[in-house]
């Protein structure tokens, strides 16, 4: 593979112009194209094969999309200074149903004065709008023509929110001032790195390129499949991360060689060949890590493994490709512009103080492993109190319209109501009268209403055809607390002759996911491990390094999810991420700054997925530092300090890099967004200092040669992968020592 890259990178190189041209071209392009013709995003969160989804199959074929969910648009209506049915609000009111009924693709609208659409305060009401179809895209506009039809309301004082809680396909996550931080933190972090404004540059344009094209890609796509609203904000944070650091490895490698007098083209030849084998590697395992999401058996977590993972595609690319095109087009200027009191020794390898952490380290190695230890497991023990839930409307921004919509129908209606369990019966006989109500709906509504945690149901309704029933139950929960769960289960285990039942709706959703998530997440950690376990082993022909560097990919996890239970799920600094109290609590000091936020159940799989990609990055490029000096001259320790004190530099800055991407998309007003950001940017800061500056090196230390061995019976059917070629300038490898020691994966 070295001398496929050595030779790709050279080639880049002499044509620098055009390999620049072309990728400037693909990125204008594609970004052009995702404006003129963006994709649509769709946050199905349907699980084949669960009750919920089978509710909602029914409930489609019975009653059709007027009684879909995603087939209504509803607007919440406060009158603050008197009750709606002051004769002139009841006017506005009408006014603004006759503007709505004039919309195209609106069937129905039906009044607030009907029964249930007040709340007991008379202040509070609530239209609702149905469709035709089930077009995503229509239902999304005609959100935005039923906000606009709502003036006659405004205009009498009536505050009028649309609740589109009906279909999420209206929001897409967009990116913008937390990118802009992102890069400008990382820009600075590469001028004190490199020290010259035009090395610093290189990784940051690198970078955008790549995520122009990873975001252009995805919109596009959204033509072709449904793209979740995280996509392209998933895909920003991991593809600007590994974008910037993949040029960084590369850039750093670059400038050492030519401060070592080799000439231009032939130090981009060896530095694809050689560091470039590491990116791909380093990638590849994201990606693998990304397509294990396949076996969730979770739609939505499925297609957000896949289309996060074209970010990294895009970033590696162009990390082999641009990125030698760039050193071959700047030569000797990639120095240019030197800023004083940056950038350490020429070169950028500045080392000393990595190296003096390195020699100390293997010199105390089973201090250095108990007190890692420690560290890391006071960091991991808040993760067994981890509480997963339904981050619902009620966590949004303040100030938004479905936060306000979600304030408005708890306080009139109860907290159950932005929650409500859809109950779907398939019914052995057909009820031939349609206007009769035979006993099967009175039994059923009786059962619901007897289950604990249920405030209200509705009147059951049958369909045309009296093959189906629909009743609406209303828990005395919201969908955020866990009670709320239980009520879905106590629905479920209602019996009725006669009729097969079914719950639907957001909190049964999150129970069937919940369940799902159980079920799979054993597999697909199982699939992940195992696979960059072998990828490991194929790269550095010792299944003590590969364990070993699976085991510290896991504890790197456990610290980050350590820090979402002590921020979100203890509520020891949710205030501090920019997360607003929860509604209903008091406006207390203490309540507004600690409270608890559900993670919903999907969030550690993806981070699991992510960050174990992730980590592999510097572990590998730590272990092929130490492997090679270890092939110079066969002293275990020696090689653990010079390869930490080659690599500190270099991965501490990468690390900075990356953690200040995250904390940048802290900022972002989505909870999952800042849920996410908290986790990989404590994640990347634990792995890269307490893991890879003191655990890795520590245990390296006391394994000595084993850390190299080989069974001779295995080492003859791997095949011969590299993973950072041998180069030129590399000195002669020692002598191996006796015991089958192999480092031809190396060589």
């Amino acid at each position: 593979m070295s001398g496929l890259l050595g030779r790709l990178g050279s080639w880049c190189a002499r044509h620098g112009k055009a390999v620049l041209a072309l990728w400037v071209a693909v990125a204008v392009l594609l970004t052009a194209g995702s404006l003129l013709f963006p994709g649509p995003v769709n946050n199905d969160v349907a699980i084949p094969g669960t009750d919920a989804q089978r509710a909602h199959d029914l409930m489609r074929e019975g009653f059709g999309p007027g009684y879909d969910t995603g087939g209504t648009v509803q607007m919440v209506l406060y009158s603050p200074d008197g009750p709606l049915t002051v004769q002139s609000r009841k006017n506005a009111v009408q006014r603004a149903m006759d503007e709505i009924r004039a919309l195209p693709n609106v069937t129905e609208v039906q009044t607030p004065y009907r029964t249930g659409g007040l709340a007991s305060s008379l202040q509070i009401g609530l239209i609702t709008v149905k469709l035709q179809g089930h077009d995503t895209d229509k239902v999304a506009e005609i959100s935005r023509q039923v906000s606009d039809a709502a003036a006659p309301v405004r205009a009498a004082g009536i505050e009028a929110v649309p609740a589109v809680a009906s279909t999420p396909a209206d929001k897409e996550i967009k990116t913008g001032t937390s990118e802009i931080i992102g890069v400008l933190c990382a820009l600075l972090v590469l001028l004190f790195a490199f020290g010259t404004v035009v090395a610093a540059m290189i990784p940051i344009f690198t970078a955008l390129v790549s995520i122009a094209t990873g975001l252009g890609l995805i919109s596009l796509l959204g033509h072709l499949v449904d793209v979740p609203k995280q996509a392209s904000i998933m895909a920003t944070m991991i593809g600007l991360g590994v974008g910037i650091d993949y040029a960084l490895f590369l850039l750093s490698r670059h400038r050492g060689l030519l401060a070592s007098g080799v000439p231009v083209h032939e130090a981009v030849r060896r530095v694809v060949a050689s560091s470039g084998g590491a990116v791909v590697f380093a990638g590849g395992t994201v990606i693998i890590a990304l397509s294990a999401l396949m076996l969730a058996g979770f739609p939505m977590l499925q297609t957000l493994g896949w289309i996060t993972g074209i970010s990294v595609v895009c970033a590696v690319v162009t990390a082999v490709t641009l990125v030698p095109a760039l050193l071959g087009l700047l030569g000797h200027r990639v120095n240019a512009l030197r800023l004083p009191f940056a950038g350490g020794r020429k070169g950028g390898h500045g080392a000393s103080g990595w190296s003096a952490l390195g020699t100390w380290v293997a010199r105390r190695p089973w201090r250095v492993l108990a007190l890692s230890v420690v560290i890391l497991g006071a960091l991991t023990a808040p993760a067994l109190g981890m509480k997963l839930g339904t981050l619902d409307d009620g966590y949004a921004e303040k100030g938004t319209d479905a936060r306000r919509a979600y304030e408005l129908l708890e306080a009139g209606f109860g907290p159950g109501f932005n929650g409500p369990l859809i109950v779907v019966a398939s019914l052995d006989v057909k009820v031939p009268d349609p206007e009769s109500e035979p006993a099967v709906l009175k039994e059923l509504k009786r059962k619901v209403t007897a289950v604990d945690g249920v405030a209200h149901v509705a009147d059951p309704v049958l369909n045309d055809a009296g093959t189906a029933v629909l009743v609406q139950a209303i828990p005395d929960y919201g969908p955020g607390d866990p009670r709320a769960l239980d009520v879905v289960e106590g629905v479920r285990a209602i019996r009725l002759d006669g009729a097969e039942l079914h719950v639907g709706g957001q909190v049964a959703g999150m129970a069937d996911a919940n369940a799902r998530m159980a079920e799979r997440t054993p597999i697909v950690m199982a699939v992940v491990v195992a696979l960059s376990a072998v990828l490991l082993l194929l790269a550095f022909r010792s299944p003590v390094v590969a364990i070993k560097a699976a085991v510290m990919n896991l504890v790197s996890l456990g610290a980050a999810f350590g820090a979402l239970s002590l921020v979100f799920s203890f509520g020891l600094g949710s205030a501090l991420v920019g997360m607003d109290p929860p509604v209903g609590v008091d406006d207390s000091f203490l309540t507004a700054v600690f409270f608890t936020v559900p993670i919903d159940s999907y969030i550690p799989l993806m981070l699991f997925a992510v960050l174990f990609g992730l980590s592999m990055d510097y572990e590998v490029f730590l272990l092929t530092a130490v492997r090679q000096a270890y092939l110079r001259h066969g002293d275990n320790r020696r090689a653990v300090a010079e390869g930490l004190g080659s690599t500190g530099r270099v991965i501490t800055s990468a690390a900075l890099i990356m953690v200040a991407v995250f904390v940048a998309f802290i900022a972002y007003p989505d909870p999952m967004v800042k849920i996410f950001g908290v986790g990989l940017a404590v994640a990347v800061a634990v792995d890269a200092t307490v893991i890879r500056g003191l655990l890795v090196p520590s245990t390296m230390a006391l394994l000595g040669r084993l850390n190299w061995w080989c069974p001779r019976w295995l080492d003859r059917i791997l095949p011969n992968l590299s993973v950072e070629g041998h180069d030129e300038e590399e000195e002669t490898p020692a002598e191996e020592p006796r015991g089958r020691l192999v480092g031809a994966g190396l060589r």
